[in-house]
């Protein structure tokens, strides 16, 4: 009998999955061939593919047709989860960690579940921040251009043995950062009023009591926190102008909103900040005439930090098993 009764649960799970229309819209999933995309493909799901991340304007025509969304960091406003909502939407499963994009409040609202993945990401993340970090200081970026040129001009670079490193935000990523600063020499201080305090312990991190505390101490200030009112602007006009240590580097991982460009703008022509080292912008893809783009003190990658064989593969699994799971429990 109880035989029968799985046979049954698993031909209803084979027909809910079979008329369940997917759109997946991040292009680290599609681009990266791996087990999240054998994954996907057993489910029996009809998946459309767009490349994102995409706009309201993009997705309002459309996603009224879709079941769920196996998201990156596309334009979910309140207005695009209305019409899914009076449509097919039922499920969102974000790929990644950042939920800043969608309207948590409306899809709260509506019954539409939101899930992440959380903890998969950190190496590589941590990883880029000093790839940056290193090809800032050892000016990398335009050797390069010099000697694929034929020149043979040399810059005087820059150690980091010994600078201070501010922290902002000691979850997985900034943990991950501070365990990699002190082996590089660094000096390690934090600012994270919810930072589990045995993780500052673990890795010998000097927490401070603001952000200013830490802003005025570093010689190098990388962010890992989330977009939100709260942190909007982090880097501002009046930091800038009155707290930074002259000749810092600022390095952006996290959220482009987090920085005032025309502040950072200001600090580097000024030279408060030696150097702005970013892999997100607050409008993705960089448009065409991008400020500081071609300046030799800012560097930019195109939101690649957690883009390793091995991220995507995680992040990729995570998203379509946090669907399942949402299916099943639906």
């Amino acid at each position: 009998m109880a035989a029968h009764s799985g046979a049954k649960l698993a031909a209803y799970h084979l027909i809910l999955f079979s008329l369940m229309k997917v759109l997946l819209t991040t292009t680290s999933f599609q681009d990266t061939p791996g087990k999240h995309q054998e994954l996907l493909n057993k489910q029996d799901f009809e998946v459309d593919s767009l490349r994102g991340p995409l706009t309201e304007e993009q997705l309002l025509p459309i996603i009224d047709q879709y079941d769920a969304l196996i998201c990156g960091d596309d334009d979910l406003t309140a207005p695009v989860l209305e019409k899914g909502k009076k449509g097919r939407l039922k499920y969102i499963s974000k790929y990644g960690v950042g939920l800043d994009r969608i309207d948590l409040v409306k899809a709260k609202e509506l019954g539409i579940p939101v899930t992440n993945c959380p903890g998969v990401n950190q190496v590589s993340v941590s990883e880029h921040v000093f790839a940056l970090l290193f090809s800032f200081c050892k000016n990398i970026h335009l050797e390069y251009n010099v000697t694929k040129a034929g020149g043979w001009k040399r810059y005087v670079n820059r150690e980091i043995f010994g600078k201070t490193i501010g922290i902002v935000g000691l979850g997985a990523i900034g943990a991950e950062v501070a365990k990699r600063g002190a082996a590089f020499g660094l000096n390690v201080i934090g600012y994270d009023p919810y930072a589990k305090p045995e993780i500052a312990e673990k890795y010998d991190v000097k927490m401070q009591e603001t952000f200013k505390d830490l802003a005025a101490q570093s010689d190098i200030i990388t962010l890992h926190v989330p977009h939100t009112p709260q942190t909007e602007k982090l880097i501002n006009l009046d930091l800038v102008e009155n707290t930074l240590k002259p000749g810092v580097i600022i390095i952006n991982t996290a959220r482009g909103k987090l920085i005032d460009i025309d502040a950072v703008k200001l600090g580097l022509e000024k030279k408060i900040i030696a150097g702005y080292l970013a892999d997100v912008l607050d409008i993705e893809p960089m448009p065409e005439n991008y400020a500081m783009k071609d300046w030799d003190n800012v560097l930019i990658t195109p939101h690649i930090g957690s883009r390793t064989y091995e991220s995507v593969e995680r992040q990729g699994s995570a998203a379509v098993e946090n669907l399942i799971k949402m299916i099943n429990n639906h």
